[in-house]
């Protein structure tokens, strides 16, 4: 296992990257032109002449800017602040743009859409200064609430680089204790682990035209992020995307391309769960870890008796694997290992409804160790849904045509949004490093859990 010497404090590279095509604005500007035509000749008149003032127009956002005024409105500049419909509501109506609202899905939304945008087009944290207006509350993620009343010191602050706190998790077989024999020699289990930078890893990309580029996308940015790209066999093989960095996912029935591979991988996922084929693979490659692919709400208990000690705990895009949310079967597995003394020992990695920024830390509280992302990387690369995103098979995204630098810079900006968003919540705890975040269910609260406290025995709680 190859390991970097010297020390290099961890940097992402952003750069301000355009969207390929336009996102519809989020606001129809509607304007009456024989009423404006109107309201200019008559202001004309009434201010004898004076072209400048007959013509200015109430946006300061510079809806109006055009030559030609209100005729051609840049709808792209419209925030919403009705400032021009309460004015002259008789020529002017400011409209949500249906286009906009068929942005992701029922899971995904359009809010949800934009914010990607921006973070993949810039790199930094969304910051908006009227305050968030939304609910405190709600199904999925928003049902849980982390807890950063325990500010140490102002000091504490990862972003700007005054104290560092550490995102890197490692991955790997981490036994908890040693075995040494007479000669003072290690015997038994001993440690491998390879460590990633950032507690994201890039889950498969969507199969479709457009697979190729995107694959070189994931390699490579991976490869720049200094984390992990997983990929199907068959992808690594056909398109030659081997390197420290790729984590090949085999499946039975591309088992006999793993021959073709063009080195052994440090890690290689297996996916689903089947004895023979994980011992058949860590024979094969006794160098690599092997991660074994799963759903999220799977007996996680003799896999591990068998010697599983990577798990990729899988949910559906939206979240849910059965009929339960990532956030309760996320803390199941975890206590599970934790029930039987080898939580210490086990790596565990999820991905599947981890859309924001904010689900990271929560994701990690709940028990995981590090999260790969999907639907969010597709976003971030202008991706467009057709209909309900759920399942890998028929989920039908479309792509506009990728060029891989543009692509890599995107996930970069993505990810370096992510990881700040990260070091707030971090040092908002008082916490140094990403490890420690790991079950800390006492840095949460849960909407459930306080609702029964403050209600439970009244009429009607709970009906």
């Amino acid at each position: 296992m190859t390991v970097q010497s010297g020390y290099h404090r961890y940097h992402i590279e952003t750069r301000f990257t355009p969207d390929l095509i336009p996102p519809p604005p989020r606001f129809r500007v509607r304007v009456r032109k024989l009423r404006l035509i109107g309201l200019v000749l008559k202001e004309l008149i009434e201010f004898r002449g004076h072209v400048r003032v007959a013509l200015s127009r109430p946006c300061v956002y510079g809806v109006f800017s055009r030559p030609v005024g209100g005729l051609a409105p840049k709808e792209e500049l419209c925030v919403g602040c009705l400032r021009c419909t309460v004015q002259y509501p008789e020529v002017v109506q400011i409209c949500p743009n249906p286009e906009r609202l068929r942005l992701g899905d029922s899971y995904l939304k359009p809010e949800y859409v934009d914010t990607i945008l921006y973070e993949a087009r810039t790199g930094r944290v969304p910051v908006r200064g009227a305050g968030y207006r939304g609910p405190f509350g709600g199904d999925g993620w928003d049902g849980m609430w982390t807890d950063m009343s325990e500010i140490v010191r102002p000091t504490r602050d990862g972003i700007h680089g005054r104290e560092f706190i550490s995102t890197a998790v490692d991955i790997g077989e981490k036994p908890s204790f040693l075995t040494f024999d007479a000669a003072g020699h290690p015997i038994g289990p001993t440690p491998r682990v390879l460590s990633i930078q950032v507690p994201f890893v890039l889950d498969v990309p969507p199969p479709g035209r457009r697979l190729r580029v995107l694959a070189e996308i994931f390699a490579e940015a991976a490869r720049q992020l200094e984390t992990l790209a997983i990929l199907p066999v068959e992808v690594v093989v056909r398109f030659s995307l081997g390197g420290p960095h790729v984590m090949p996912l085999v499946r039975a029935e591309t088992w006999p391309l793993l021959e073709k591979l063009p080195e052994s991988p440090r890690i290689v996922a297996l996916a689903g769960w089947d004895p023979d084929r994980y011992r058949a693979l860590r024979a094969r490659f006794p160098e690599s870890l092997v991660a074994v692919r799963v759903p999220m709400d799977a007996d996680l208990e003799p896999m591990v008796r068998t010697g599983v000690r990577v798990f990729h705990l899988t949910a559906d895009y939206h979240g849910y694997a059965g009929r339960r949310f990532a956030i309760e079967l996320i803390q199941q597995a975890h206590r599970q290992l934790v029930d039987m003394g080898l939580r210490e020992e086990v790596t565990l990695i999820g991905s599947g409804g981890i859309v924001m920024a904010e689900h990271v830390p929560k994701a990690i509280i709940c028990g995981l160790d590090a999260v790969a992302l999907d639907t969010a990387l597709w976003v971030a690369l202008q991706a467009r849904f057709d209909g309900e995103c759920v399942e890998p098979a028929p989920a039908a995204v479309t792509f506009p045509r990728l060029k891989t630098a543009w692509g890599v810079q995107r996930l970069k900006n993505l990810v370096n949004a992510w990881r700040d968003q990260l070091l707030e919540v971090l040092g908002a705890m008082g916490l140094r490093e990403v490890r420690r975040l790991r079950g800390e269910v006492g840095r949460c609260m849960f909407q459930r859990d306080l609702e029964r406290e403050a209600f439970a025995g009244i009429e009607g709680f709970g009906e």
